[in-house]
């Protein structure tokens, strides 16, 4: 199902401007429709429909009842005020309120959203269905948001990365890792692990990438790129040329900003031995069997990065009991989830002899099969 709706709203300067937005929602046989909603100049509807289905896979794999949508506007948040922000967020939602819902489709942040978004969209919602918490995840906490939920991803990745070592007999301790992408997901990556004793040797973003042999200094790391709006003239470590960051010597590879990113042209240089895909598709099929063949292991996306909509999940169960968890048990609850899911996808890879990436679709597919077939639909 496609919904695609012209938003028209006032600008500060009193001219009129249009917006086009959309709302994808790809499958519900396993609950109801989860997704995120951008906010970025090139939302169109082909991307929006390729994410929402990326969804169903996703929620199938990390075993919560859910399915895949995707929403979006096309608009540069950057060009438009806080209140003109409001003003568009509020007229989207009197367009799409009756396709979500808290048992229908569930939205949260994506790129150019954030928790302001989705307390604007939970205000809107609630004047035509009363005051509905559940209908949007990602809120502010005093609004019904999860404790958890900003570090979500960057932990599951450190759960994911946990989890795959230890199935080759190994642990996090004295691990170098290089993470391409300081952004959410990223640092927060950097953080855990590096706590975990793992040794971040590199890190970029677009403002530059650094490294250091013996290990980077995360903590400080964190401040400095707080302070100056990204990594580039770090003191702690060499500046090094960006893209020279994916094929730098380490042993495991976490590429946590952009898709398509390990490609043909660089597959060959990698030198990781495992590759934790913190991003959306950041490899891309070419690279793919590259990899397969020097022995690289992959652990995909659909899995590595399901932190975040794991605890989307736990924030909307808090929503609906009008309980909230405190912040250990929303932690130990993602890795209940995870080290699950690794198993799950490891069974099934055991099962048909592939790699983990289909391990993992297979999983999906099937649990989405399967919902399909017993609801009585036809597959």
């Amino acid at each position: 199902m496609k919904m695609q709706v012209e938003c028209t709203i006032p600008k500060d300067d009193g001219s009129l401007a249009t917006f086009v937005g959309f709302r994808v929602q790809h499958d519900n046989a396993r609950g109801p429709m989860k997704g995120g909603i951008r906010y970025h100049p090139e939302v169109e509807p082909d991307e929006v429909n390729a994410l929402a289905q990326l969804m169903t896979w996703k929620t199938a794999v990390a075993n919560i009842p859910y399915g895949g949508a995707k929403g979006g506007i096309g608009c540069d948040p950057a060009k438009l005020s806080v209140s003109e922000l409001e003003r568009l967020t509020r007229v989207f939602t009197q367009k799409i309120h009756d396709l979500i819902g808290v048992q229908t489709d569930v939205p949260a942040p994506d790129m150019g959203t954030g928790p302001q978004t989705m307390a604007w969209i939970l205000d809107e919602y609630s004047k035509f269905h009363g005051h509905s918490p559940a209908v949007v995840t990602g809120k502010p906490i005093e609004l019904g948001g999860s404790l958890g939920r900003d570090a979500a991803t960057g932990r599951g990745v450190l759960f994911a990365t946990e989890a795959l070592l230890k199935e080759h007999g190994m642990s996090l301790s004295g691990q170098r890792l290089v993470i391409q992408g300081f952004g959410n997901v990223g640092s927060w990556a950097a953080k855990l692990i590096s706590e975990k004793g793992g040794k971040v040797v590199a890190v970029s973003d677009i403002t530059g990438a650094i490294k250091n042999s013996n290990g980077l200094d995360i903590p400080s790391l964190l401040k400095y790129s707080e302070q100056h709006q990204g990594v580039k003239g770090f003191h702690g470590g060499e500046a090094i040329d960006p893209n020279s960051i994916l094929v730098e010597d380490c042993d495991v590879l976490v590429p946590a900003a952009l898709g398509g990113v390990i490609n043909r042209e660089n597959a060959n240089e990698i030198k990781a031995k495992f590759v934790v895909e913190a991003a959306n598709h950041p490899t891309d099929p070419e690279a793919d069997e590259i990899l397969k063949k020097k022995g690289v292991v992959i652990l995909p996306d659909i899995f590595a990065n399901s932190g975040g909509v794991t605890v989307s999940y736990f924030e909307w169960v808090q929503n609906i009991q009008g309980f909230m968890w405190d912040e250990e048990k929303v932690n130990n609850e993602l890795k209940t989830y995870m080290t699950k899911g690794f198993k799950d996808v490891k069974e099934m890879c055991k099962t048909h002899n592939c790699d983990l990436r289909m391990g993992a679709f297979t999983l999906a597919v099937n649990r989405v099969a399967r919902a399909t077939t017993l609801r009585g639909w036809e597959a």
